[in-house]
């Protein structure tokens, strides 16, 4: 079976928790409520998300506060946040949400339809890169468990190596494509900042492949952690 998705809708209101759920549910993944700031620190304390829709108006610690909080812990910060509000203050309003880690800021009453896509491409985002990272420490402990056997499979670690190699450059590819098409079009900031924080992603997990290969000097502990 394939793992769900954790989604965290942070907002104040339960009536507008209750309508994110409902335009969120035909992604199939699993919706995290909180009620405020605070609750939604506390629960990424332990779980891991794929994206964060955050109200920006909440009594207490408001969204800003709460993004910046996200920002500064290491276990969270590369999460994505998009930032939903119900008042419109101008350009500048929109530049603080952005400053404060937003990879997009969207205005209520949004079309349900656009923010479920884009939803859906963080969500996808994060699915690729959990499966990548699985791959990865099933290749280290395969390179571990090989180092104590005696080199009495040396042939399966290049395998799997190679295995992983290329579904990552599969990865690669559709980044390449990504990019060139932001190239081509005027591309909104979520659209830009998706693509950088992919390509951050795959550009560590390279580096680690590479460094596993024979006669680089590398070893399987090299691999670094992902967010």
């Amino acid at each position: 079976m394939v793992q769900k998705a954790k989604i965290l809708l942070v907002d104040d209101r339960p009536e507008n928790l209750l309508a994110l759920e409902a335009i969120l549910s035909a992604l199939d993944q699993t919706l995290v409520r909180a009620s405020s700031g605070e609750e939604a620190l506390k629960a990424l304390l332990t779980d891991d998300f794929a994206v964060i829709l955050l109200d920006v108006q909440m009594p207490g610690m408001d969204g800003f506060e709460t993004a910046a909080h996200i920002k500064r812990r290491e276990r969270t910060r590369d999460i994505p946040i998009i930032f939903l509000t119900a008042i419109n203050h101008g350009p500048h309003h929109t530049f603080r949400g952005y400053a404060a880690g937003a990879v997009d800021y969207i205005s209520k009453p949004f079309d349900p339809w656009v923010l479920r896509a884009k939803v859906s491409v963080f969500v996808e985002l994060y699915m690729k890169n959990c499966k990548l990272r699985e791959q990865a420490a099933l290749l280290r402990l395969q390179l571990e468990g090989d180092g104590h056997a005696g080199g009495e499979h040396e042939k399966e670690p290049a395998g799997l190596l190679a295995e992983l190699s290329a579904r990552l450059a599969a990865v690669e590819e559709q980044a390449e494509a990504l990019s060139k098409q932001l190239d081509d079009e005027s591309a909104d900031a979520a659209a830009v900042a998706t693509a950088a924080h992919l390509e951050r992603k795959l550009t560590g997990l390279r580096r680690a492949l590479d460094a596993l290969e024979p006669g680089t000097g590398g070893g399987a502990g090299i691999l670094p952690a992902q967010n």
